[in-house]
């Protein structure tokens, strides 16, 4: 790969980051996500901020262009998960080349001042790369396939993974 890809935790102030992340996520793989563009492109600045209020958001960058994101939210889940991962993605044209792992590498090393040991996230039955890249970096699957609420017909498996930093 060569380029060093750059991991950093979003304050507040940095809204507009999430925002412009968040947004070309959601048009690039419209059905890999529960959100829709339509309802987060209406989003405002306080929205945007309450959310980075909310949940931790980690943003890859490569020469200060951002890549790639996703959310931690800490709490008790199941499968004994302390914080959910949701809205990974990576820009297509980084793809394999590591920024995945970059994410969790920095939750790895901050694990322990945030309370992210255990990581639990959902991912659609469908999605093989998705399934195949958490799967590589050290994610199992921890239960049977789940009907969504949010979309009708689709299903989702939850996958867990303990953090190498603990």
């Amino acid at each position: 790969m060569g380029r060093h890809i750059d991991v950093e935790l979003l304050t507040s102030e940095q809204w507009q980051r999430l925002r412009d992340i968040r947004l070309r996520s959601l048009k690039e793989s419209p059905d890999a996500f529960g959100g829709k563009f339509e309802m987060e492109s209406t989003f405002t600045e306080n929205d945007w901020r309450d959310k980075i209020d909310k949940s931790d958001f980690l943003i890859a960058s490569v020469n200060k262009v951002d890549i790639g994101s996703m959310s931690v939210e800490v709490l008790i889940g199941d499968h004994g998960a302390t914080c959910w991962i949701g809205g990974c993605w990576s820009d297509p044209d980084y793809r394999g080349q590591g920024v995945l792992r970059a994410l969790f590498n920095f939750v790895d090393m901050h694990a322990l001042e945030h309370g992210w040991h255990r990581q639990g996230l959902g991912v659609w039955t469908d999605n093989y790369r998705a399934i195949a890249a958490y799967t590589a970096i050290g994610f199992i699957d921890a239960g049977h396939k789940q009907p969504s609420e949010r979309q009708l017909g689709r299903f989702y498996i939850h996958m867990v993974r303990d953090s190498r930093g603990t």
